[in-house]
């Protein structure tokens, strides 16, 4: 591209939202079709279809290329992609939409978000795909759980988004042709993604920040969708991220933005399935850190960097970097993996979770060497204020 940054996956940003006027058309058209009204994780998709963060998708899969991606990890044209996109609905309602037509895809609230041309209607094997996806049948598992509550029709086609979910965070809302202008105004062309769905730790800024050694630019990129009950509220996670950048973090070499996109802990997939995405935002690296979109002992812990030998780099485009498990070293004072740290595990300051949650909740600041104060202290105070 003319700008310096790594092509879109596909070789073009697939923008899916109608014009203004398209939209209108649309509207006035959508009071007569037949209507799916879609949920909270469907609503992501469709921002990131609109866009263009999906690149190369038009829409939701197909039969052909959900069984090639469930199976193989690339589309029916031999790209790379790793996770199914796809529309649930009832025997009941594909009953009554016939392929060709046109189907309105409605919120909650009965507002119209989409048209979808049905190109297809067909079942699929939810096991199958738990299996092939997940690497597990068990219904404990999150991203189990919603493929086997979804209903047993898939239906298959390209949308024109007309609206978009509740924009939340809208000032860091960037979409991939937006990073992209931002990235090039400031002259990166080497940029390297961060995904996260937790507030920073040491770990991850010792990481974030060897990665920005080696590039011109640093996309902090929080995922702000759908996350299990028991994460920490997106929120509280970005003030987070704001006092961090604003207190360790050169202005000129990190953009914090927002990924709206549903968590599908999905574990090695969803690596590769974040990976892409933010090749779309114009990332030419990508972090993979340990357990990387993991959940419980699913996944092996550094399975998800594993994953990215199955794949032709030429066809991926971006470049992972892998770290392993950084800490404190007390001897060696300062932050270190076991690649760069010749003493034993009673020099490293290493917390599990549920020690954190507890130090938190007791309104106890870890250890700097482990969290920033100022991110403890933003953590404590949000353990305080009461459930909504």
């Amino acid at each position: 591209m003319t700008d310096g940054l790594i092509a879109p996956h596909g070789g073009t940003l697939i923008i899916n939202l109608a014009s203004q006027t398209e939209q209108q058309e649309l509207r006035e058209r959508g009071q007569a079709l037949p209507q799916i009204v879609i949920g909270s994780r469907q609503l992501a998709d469709l921002e990131q279809l609109a866009n263009g963060a999906y690149s190369p998708l038009k829409g939701f899969l197909n039969r052909a290329d959900y069984e090639s991606v469930v199976n193989t990890m690339h589309l029916s044209n031999g790209l790379p992609w790793s996770v199914p996109v796809t529309l649930a609905v009832s025997s009941e309602q594909a009953e009554k939409l016939q392929e060709g037509s046109e189907v309105a895809l409605l919120d909650q609230a009965g507002e119209l978000q989409a048209v979808l041309t049905l190109e297809e209607k067909y079942t699929y094997d939810k096991r199958h795909e738990a299996r092939q996806v997940y690497r597990t049948e068990e219904e404990a598992h999150p991203g189990v759980k919603v493929v086997y509550q979804q209903e047993d029709v898939l239906l298959g086609g390209p949308v024109r988004i007309v609206s978009l979910q509740q924009q939340n965070f809208a000032q860091y809302r960037y979409t991939p042709t937006q990073s992209r202008q931002l990235f090039a105004e400031r002259g990166w062309k080497r940029v390297v993604g961060f995904q996260t769905r937790n507030p920073v730790h040491r770990a991850h800024e010792y990481i974030q920040k060897c990665a920005l050694e080696t590039v011109d630019g640093l996309y902090l990129h929080p995922l702000v969708g759908d996350t299990k009950s028991d994460d920490i509220p997106a929120a509280v996670r970005m003030r987070c991220y704001e006092v961090l950048l604003e207190n360790y973090y050169p202005a000129n070499r990190v953009l914090l933005g927002v990924l709206p996109a549903s968590m599908r802990y999905a574990g090695p997939r969803e690596a590769i399935f974040h990976a892409l995405m933010r090749k779309n935002y114009g990332c030419s690296h990508f972090i993979v850190g340990r357990d990387h979109a993991g959940v419980g002992n699913y996944y092996g812990t550094y399975d998800a960097q594993k994953i990215f030998a199955e794949f032709d780099p030429v066809l991926l485009g971006i470049t992972p970097i892998f770290f392993e498990n950084a800490f404190f070293c007390r001897e060696c004072q300062s932050m270190a993996s076991q690649k760069t740290c010749p003493h034993s595990a009673e020099q490293h300051v290493a917390l599990s979770g549920t020690k954190v949650r507890q130090l938190l909740r007791e309104g106890t600041l870890p250890p700097r060497e482990f969290s920033r104060p100022e991110v403890a202290r933003i953590l404590i105070e949000a353990m305080r204020e009461p459930v909504a």
